[in-house]
């Protein structure tokens, strides 16, 4: 198993209220993760916690077994995680090429090659490379904020609810993305409002239910369960998620 990203016991929300708690994840390379659960279920305060966005009062993030405890988000970027929120993840008054320059602040020396490389994954910046962000359509938004995230070369990538308010076929073209960008090696954490199409694309998938790990599972597991009623807390028949056939809080993804 080549796990990149472990999460464990994470708890921590904006100011003293803890929106997340005891949350855990585990990503690996060039796999699919999808977080899922009800409205309100923290699944996105989750990402920000585990990107340093907002701070966590316990727990701990590892990447590639480096621990990220108490790093701001700029510094999480360098240890090889990028995180995509679902608003003003680009720079509107600079243009294409511009953007993903800003991606790589960081990196030393030309960044031609690396965009090329981009480029190559997203060709339909390449053609509008001049074009400013602020005049994009929100899924071609979509397109340019997970390439600058990929300028430095991530060992996993958060994307929170990259398909909100798309058209379906703006949709299915960040999912086809999403799974070029997890061929290539990265680790892929998608946290998605649609639990049919999460499901549909993810490796594994997690279920938040009130700021928790509620449930989790291959994908053929999920559709074996009642995932409305675990939204509710409870089972069809008044179980508990972990008694309902397939569910697991606690093993091993992939």
């Amino acid at each position: 198993m080549d796990e990149v990203l472990r999460v464990e016991g994470l708890t921590g929300g904006y100011g003293k209220i803890a929106i997340v708690q005891d949350a855990s994840l585990r990503a690996e390379a060039g796999k699919i993760v999808a977080i899922v659960g009800p409205n309100g279920a923290g699944k996105s305060t989750f990402l920000k916690i585990i990107a340093g966005v907002l701070p966590a009062t316990s727990g701990t993030v590892n990447v590639n077994g480096q621990s990220l405890a108490g790093l701001p988000a700029n510094k999480v970027a360098r240890m090889g995680l990028a995180y995509v929120p679902q608003e003003s993840n680009v720079f509107p008054t600079l243009n294409i090429r511009e953007n993903l320059e800003m991606g790589g602040f960081i990196l030393r020396g030309d960044l031609s090659h690396r965009i090329d490389h981009i480029y190559g994954i997203f060709p339909d910046l390449k053609t509008a490379e001049h074009k400013k962000a602020g005049s994009l359509s929100g899924g071609q938004r979509n397109m340019l904020a997970m390439a600058r995230a990929l300028m430095l070369e991530p060992a996993a990538l958060l994307l929170d609810e990259p398909t909100a308010g798309l058209s379906p076929i703006y949709t299915e073209v960040v999912w086809q993305k999403a799974h070029a960008i997890a061929d290539a090696g990265t680790a892929v954490v998608v946290v998605e409002q649609n639990v049919e199409r999460a499901i549909s694309n993810a490796d594994w998938v997690y279920v938040l239910v009130a700021g928790r790990n509620c449930v989790e599972g291959t994908p053929d597991q999920m559709r074996a369960l009642d995932l409305p009623a675990i939204f509710l807390g409870k089972s069809e028949k008044g179980e508990t998620p972990a008694d309902t056939p397939g569910a697991t809080q606690t093993q091993t993804p992939l």
